[in-house]
């Protein structure tokens, strides 16, 4: 039920308010509290209730945060001293998606033990485990954007003599405290895609150097700094540098978690991330240490000398602030570099590799991953062969990797390389372990 990123899927098909009304009471059952907040698709109001009629009905409390970006969710639940959090998001996913990712005190999201908890509850009959009615639990209306916003504005410092142009692409999600937080910092802010439409209008919900076209155009035709773009909850911040230029994924990555680090730190990045990445750290002896992919596991492997992770997808975690992937923290935090030293300058010391990634459609996800484990196994020698998450080859001057998805119906494949054409190989070859 749970992928890398909670439960999602189309609305009325895999996500329905049944479910949200199970999940609901499952998450309540061993709480006093609980924080709930939606991102921009109307079928979040729907869903919002149910899962809310569900805690109240095994007797916890209710914070509704309403229209309130994830990483606001995440920081709310130490904020209303609560138990647990639920988005009711599909984040990044199309318009017709909807899901439910739940958060433990901390901002982490729930990990696989309290993912198998509520997937037990849920095969289970709760009615016995329902309040009475006077012991139903209460719902309060709150919002925890504008302390989100503070936040934020105390965990960067920008020069008091600089206006940083800046050009926030909100995708018509529920990102808008980006937006806040850096007018008060000062900033020449203009936006596109700024009204909060779950139908997502203005462009697809995934910010991808395609879909953010218009954000480059209008950056490079203009005098501004850099552009930010969000997906439809927030979690997720990419960009374009003063040029125009969409910021690799992978080179994002690398200087966000340079100014994170110090010698002798290391960061916490997935099994798909590009490895100059790692080479770009090692020239100020920085390590990289590999989670499966997942905001949930490289959360968890943050903390004492692991002062930063991130995964390419855009995903940035900062664990002094939060563990929840803080789009909008992400957002301030490469304004502030990019007001030190332009953002093009920074990626001039980063040296990609040739890297390859497509996404393959697949009805039967565990049965696609079956057989290309049987293929792997069969055309390569194991001690060549990872199962972090997924099966991943190393073939010495390149690798690559296929994993089936968390949260769509696709199994992932990456290769790279040192050159295009050796990528193109590596691809090659990878693609034809799923023919």
């Amino acid at each position: 039920m749970f992928g890398t990123s909670g439960i999602r899927g189309p609305v009325g098909e895999t996500v329905t308010a049944s479910l949200a009304l199970a999940v609901g009471r499952a998450v309540g059952l061993d709480a006093d509290r609980i924080v709930v907040g939606r991102d921009s698709r109307e079928s979040g109001k729907l869903l919002k209730d149910a899962f809310t009629a569900g805690v109240r009905e095994v007797g916890a409390d209710v914070v509704d945060l309403s229209l309130a970006a994830t990483p606001t969710v995440g920081r709310a639940v130490d904020w209303y001293d609560c138990d647990a959090g639920c988005s009711i998001t599909a984040s990044h996913n199309p318009a017709p998606d909807n899901g439910l990712k739940l958060w433990q005190p901390g901002g982490q999201a729930f990990d696989e033990t309290r993912r198998s908890t509520i997937e037990t509850r849920l095969e289970d009959d709760l009615s016995t485990e329902l309040a009475s009615a006077k012991n139903v639990g209460s719902l309060v209306q709150r919002s925890a954007t504008d302390r989100h916003r503070e936040a934020l504005i105390n965990a960067v410092e920008l020069p008091a003599d600089e206006t940083p142009h800046v050009i926030v692409d909100l995708g018509n999600g529920a990102g808008g405290v980006t937006v806040d937080a850096l007018i008060e910092l000062g900033c020449h802010v203009e936006t596109i895609n700024g009204q909060p439409d779950g139908r997502f209008p203005g462009r697809e919900s995934e910010p991808t150097a395609e879909s953010l076209a218009s954000l480059s155009e209008l950056v490079g035709t203009t005098d501004a700094d850099l552009g930010i773009a969000h997906d439809g909850d927030a979690d997720r911040m990419l960009a374009v540098d003063g040029s125009g230029k969409f910021i690799p994924k992978d080179a994002l990555l690398a200087i966000l978690a340079a100014e994170a680090t110090e010698p002798d730190d290391a960061i916490a990045v997935p099994v798909d991330t590009s490895m100059a990445v790692a080479d770009f750290l090692a020239e100020n002896d920085v390590d990289v240490e590999y989670t499966p992919v997942g905001d949930v596991y490289v959360a968890a492997a943050v903390g004492e000398g692991v002062p930063f992770g991130g995964e390419p997808s855009g995903a940035w975690i900062w664990p002094e602030q939060t563990r929840c992937p803080d789009g909008p923290l992400a957002a301030l935090r490469l304004v502030e570099l990019a007001t030190k030293q332009p953002l093009k300058a920074r990626l001039s010391a980063f040296e990609p590799y040739a890297i390859r990634r497509s996404n393959v459609e697949t009805d039967d996800k565990e049965a696609t991953m079956d057989a290309v484990r049987e293929g792997v196994r069969a055309a390569f020698d194991d001690k060549n062969v990872t199962t972090l998450d997924g099966v991943r080859v190393d073939l010495g001057d390149g690798w690559f990797l296929i994993r089936a998805s968390g949260t769509q119906p696709l199994v992932r494949v990456t290769a790279e390389a040192s050159t295009p054409s050796r990528a193109e190989e590596v691809f090659d070859r990878a693609m034809s372990v799923l023919d």
